[in-house]
């Protein structure tokens, strides 16, 4: 079993004592988002003592569980990261971390796992006319970040902005435009620019195979199976959307717990706290 901490909430920037305390315990009980009454108890022990093969990291920050990190490694636990860092305005991301803080996080993780099993997110990319977002924009904005991160990270991915209900109506009350058209220049910028730093370019849910870009999973089954042989190559997880090609997975973590406050993200459920107490 693989499992996924979190597409629902960023629990290594927000939640790290808590994440570290439920690997400890080798438990977690995790509620179903769409029937909280239902819930499901996950197995977090390495195995062969449990059930956990791999577990997959979410963040805009490494840094605040760093201090595990080494700990985990020695007991066998098989970390792999998908780190985001954007470096879009604060009217679009208010309460992201600051970029510095979050590159100086990831090159320490390099420093323990190595870069091969960390992939930067440069996702969603968000095109805007009265952000000044165009592909010269994106083109600026992701060489500046891939000279600091190449080093890094093993590969790059993104995809383009999605307009769920939700992020759609936070986008309008900001009066924050999404001008769709710049799109796929945009992901034609990146392309250029990955393939100049030596970062190998996938997409998440996009069919971007015209601009170079391989469509490949997040939870990236190739890799797991390169690096520990998890046998999971191919096989879709039938609970994520249908162009998602990530290996099956168990999320763990709570919608609505996040605050970074990202204005285009399909988990902010409702307004939340930084004092908001932890997912259970």
């Amino acid at each position: 079993m693989i499992v996924s901490a979190s597409r629902r909430s960023d629990l290594p920037a927000l939640f790290a004592p808590w994440l570290a305390g439920k690997i400890e315990e080798g438990r977690v009980e995790v509620a179903n988002p769409f029937n909280p009454s239902s819930v499901r108890l996950v197995d977090l022990r390495p195995t062969p003592t449990g059930s956990m093969e791999a577990l997959v990291l979410w963040t805009r920050n490494p840094g605040p569980l760093l201090p595990w990190v080494g700990e985990w490694e020695e007991r066998g636990i098989r970390s792999l990261w998908l780190v985001t860092v954007t470096g879009y305005p604060s009217r679009l991301e208010p309460n992201a971390p600051p970029v510095d803080e979050a590159i100086e996080a990831l090159a320490c993780l390099a420093g323990i796992i190595g870069r091969e099993r960390i992939s930067w997110r440069y996702d969603p990319v968000f095109t805007s006319r009265n952000l000044c977002m165009d592909p010269s924009f994106h083109q600026a904005n992701f060489t500046r970040l891939a000279k600091r991160i190449n080093k890094h990270a093993g590969r790059a991915v993104i995809s383009i902005y999605d307009a769920y209900a939700r992020a759609s109506q936070r986008l309008k009350k900001a009066s924050v435009d999404f001008e769709g058209g710049w799109a796929l220049e945009s992901c034609r910028s990146i392309a250029r620019n990955a393939a100049a730093y030596d970062l190998p370019l996938q997409s998440c849910c996009e069919e971007l195979g015209g601009l170079g870009i391989k469509a490949a999973g997040c939870i990236d089954g190739e890799l797991l199976d390169s690096l520990w042989g998890l046998g999971v190559t191919g096989k879709k997880d039938k609970h994520q959307r249908p162009l998602c090609l990530c290996a099956p997975s168990v999320d763990i973590g709570r919608y609505g717990t996040c605050t970074h406050g990202c204005l285009y993200c399909y988990a902010t459920r409702r307004e939340t706290s930084a004092k908001e107490p932890a997912l259970d």
